[in-house]
């Protein structure tokens, strides 16, 4: 065979490789966002899937901060842009969903992280997750979880029965540092949802370990937005104009064949099942002989003053460094003397931390944890026990990116889904 034959070869099955596959059907998607908050990639992600947003059964917008200040506000702010710029979509596609629409469907959840018991009260967005997912339907809501699990958990807990109506894909990572509460509540109550757990495959989004200049993330914004529309004009205010956008392979889950087989090739990613959700609790300071997996639910216990206020209360802190910073962690008093906190650590490192309190004769504390870069890690008697139906990025070594498991199973598509966003952004200009 010669060089021209073997090359037209390897083109097309490079091509049928990369090529988006057909959605069997609309899916209905609810999404729930901590936009507005510390981490602004939600914004790109929010402008993303407003550009796509004829693809989907749009039934909510959901804003669910458990850390920063994100509010439906903003929501709200960013469909106002996709207003302006409708004109221009709608020459191209149709089906796009009007602005009031969206603005009808925009709820705003909980603020704030749950306590330890991973629950509290109703919110406009836990309701409105109830409400979508009762809707009479031949197929789920999928729910896709760019932040804290609070609401999501909150409806779980209120209506139990939703569970078999909904799937999930969830950003977790750093999103569980911060939601830690709530996402035990889910894998210990409801071990049997149907969830996609996405700690680290989503980073191959914006990884440039091996990036082509088409599609870099540094320079997409001068090649591909600059002088597109309203839309592209406020993309330029987060990150000036890099493309992080951890919560877009949620979307691209979605648009990408079928998303009842979270195992098939997908410009969102590929997935494997888990049986088992790392937990390892410690009644004990803990050392560096002491080693958890990455994302793993950490609890510590343990016993200090009897005091009286009620139980589920912050009332003492896990301080942990983070860059030139000090990161707090709300611990929580369980009565009878009895103190508790749950952590997840989001990447691997030798963790310092310390106990602190303003509680007279509190056992102020410090140690460190060794953490390993595999989820979720060998199993322990402690762990969260899943049902068939629960799925996390691929463990094969061969798919990380770097030090990004399951990385490559996302980054192996982003040339193919950056240049079809430049086309869409085309139409703005």
């Amino acid at each position: 065979m010669n060089k021209l034959a073997s090359f037209l070869i390897f083109c097309l099955f490079t091509s049928g490789l990369l090529a988006q596959q057909p959605v069997p059907i609309k899916p209905r998607i609810l999404v729930s966002t901590d936009i507005g908050g510390s981490d602004p990639d939600d914004n790109q992600s929010m402008a993303h899937l407003l550009m796509y947003s004829e693809l989907f059964e749009m039934e909510g917008l959901v804003s669910s901060p458990s850390y920063g200040s994100g509010s439906k506000q903003e929501i709200l702010r960013m469909i106002h842009l996709y207003e302006q710029d409708l004109p221009q979509l709608q020459k191209h596609k149709k089906g796009f969903p009007t602005p009031n629409y969206l603005r009808s469907i925009s709820k705003q959840g909980r603020k704030g992280n749950a306590p330890f018991l991973g629950y509290t009260t109703s919110s406009e967005g836990s309701n409105w997750i109830i409400k979508c997912a009762k809707k009479k339907s031949t197929q789920p809501l999928w729910v896709l979880a760019w932040g804290g699990l609070e609401d999501l958990a909150q409806a779980l807990h209120d209506a139990p029965e939703i569970q078999s109506n909904i799937r999930v894909y969830w950003i977790g990572g750093p999103n569980k540092k911060w939601s830690a509460n709530s996402y035990a509540y889910i894998a210990e109550n409801f071990p049997n949802l149907w969830f996609i757990e996405v700690n680290s495959s989503y980073y191959g989004f914006f990884s440039d370990n091996h990036a082509i200049d088409s599609v870099k993330s540094s320079d997409y914004y001068d090649k591909y937005i600059k002088g597109a529309g309203q839309l592209g004009k406020d993309f330029k205010s987060y990150y000036k104009g890099e493309v992080k956008m951890g919560d877009t392979p949620s979307l691209l889950y979605m648009m990408d064949g079928d998303p009842h087989q979270p195992s098939r090739e997908s410009w969102g990613g590929s997935f494997d099942q888990i049986r088992h959700s790392s937990r390892v609790v410690f009644n004990r300071i803990t050392n560096i002989k002491d080693t958890v997996a990455f994302c793993a639910v950490v609890e510590f216990h343990f016993k200090g003053p009897e005091i009286n206020i009620p139980a589920d209360s912050v009332c003492f802190w896990m301080e942990t460094p983070y860059k030139n910073t000090t990161q707090k962690w709300a611990g929580y008093y369980l009565g009878k003397g009895q103190y508790a906190i749950k952590y997840a650590p989001k990447q691997a490192e030798v963790l310092s931390y310390r106990f602190t309190s303003d509680i007279p004769n509190f056992p102020k504390q410090e140690g460190k944890l060794v953490v390993e870069n595999l989820w979720p890690g060998k199993a322990h008697s402690t762990d969260y026990k899943l049902g068939p139906n629960w799925y996390s990025d691929k463990s094969d070594p061969r798919l990380y990116d770097g030090k990004i498991q399951g990385g490559r199973t996302i980054f192996k598509w982003r040339t193919s889904v950056g240049l079809d966003w430049a086309k869409r952004w085309e139409w703005l200009k």
